[in-house]
């Protein structure tokens, strides 16, 4: 099983999108089997709040269903239990280190190093832009993916 939490500040809009959509991606793939997936916020700002409507915009008119999920805070428990920790920007990783201290597994990993480059995924809730989120995202998770299958990972 390949354990894999996405994080960003809110658990509200771009995390909740990498998850939603990796765990489309996988099911295409048909190997949804070798996966848990979820994502989650460094801060507590939107506990408990559904995902944002610009997030489930984008999921809905793929046909994806995120109604159920609510925000939550990372805890150390997670940095324990998930074997990749993704996040969307540096802040993240800055933020992570207030909850789990030091990242002694090289766990900490931006979406976007997956794909070949060096940036963090700009936070929609600030630009009003999904679209370009949501690009960013696909293009982070084809990354990732390809990296496990390199490293017959599934």
């Amino acid at each position: 099983m390949i354990r894999v939490l996405f994080v960003c500040h809110g658990n509200i809009c771009r995390s909740p999108m990498a998850e939603f959509l990796f765990k489309d991606y996988v099911k295409r793939k048909n190997k949804s089997e070798l996966f848990e997936i979820a994502s989650c916020a460094t801060s507590n700002e939107e506990i408990g709040n559904p995902v944002h409507y610009g997030t489930k915009r984008i999921l809905n008119d793929l046909g994806i269903d995120c109604s159920s999920k609510r925000a939550r805070r990372m805890t150390m428990a997670d940095y324990d239990y998930y074997d990749y920790i993704i996040v969307m920007d540096e802040n993240n990783i800055r933020n992570i280190t207030y909850i789990i201290g030091n990242d002694k597994y090289n766990k900490l990993h931006l979406l976007l190093e997956y794909a070949g480059l060096n940036r963090g995924i700009r936070d929609p809730w600030y630009t009003g832009n999904f679209t370009e989120t949501y690009k960013d995202i696909i293009l982070g998770i084809e990354g990732f993916y390809k990296y496990l299958e390199e490293n017959n990972k599934c």
